[in-house]
């Protein structure tokens, strides 16, 4: 919002509100890395995952365990830049990056033999951005 505010009658003082983006610190270094592996390793996809979650909460995705098994493989990679909700079942192996998880969808993960982790673990190896799904 930009605002015009008299200071006298011959000068005026113009006001703008300055984003602040995300407050969480664990958010913000992991923004970081992903920004500077996307640029160095010429990774579209990392550089999309710091988009997505530089958004504000209320925008950012959130997915229900049904979604990841009707649009998944077996075997795949989801990566969800929000949270994973626990409505639905996996009735295959799938792995699941997320900026955060729901206990009860953390619980049935464990359930369907798949694997749950945070993004931060999934760009400590090599992603080239291939049989890699987001979702969201």
């Amino acid at each position: 919002m930009i605002g015009i505010i008299p200071v006298s009658n011959k000068q005026k003082v113009k006001i703008t509100k300055m984003r602040t983006g995300p407050t969480n610190e664990q958010l913000k270094a992991l923004l970081v890395d992903l920004k500077d592996k996307g640029n160095k390793n010429s990774s579209p996809i990392l550089l999309r995952l710091a988009n997505d979650l530089e958004k504000p909460s209320r925008q950012r995705r959130v997915v229900n365990l049904s979604r990841i098994n009707r649009y998944t493989k077996d075997g795949e990679t989801v990566v969800v830049p929000g949270k994973v909700l626990a409505a639905g079942e996996l009735d295959h192996a799938v792995t699941i990056a997320a900026w955060r998880f729901s206990q009860q969808a953390l619980d049935k993960i464990q359930k369907s033999k798949s694997k749950a982790m945070q993004i931060s673990e999934l760009i400590k190896g090599e992603v080239k951005g291939k049989r890699i799904r987001v979702l969201g």
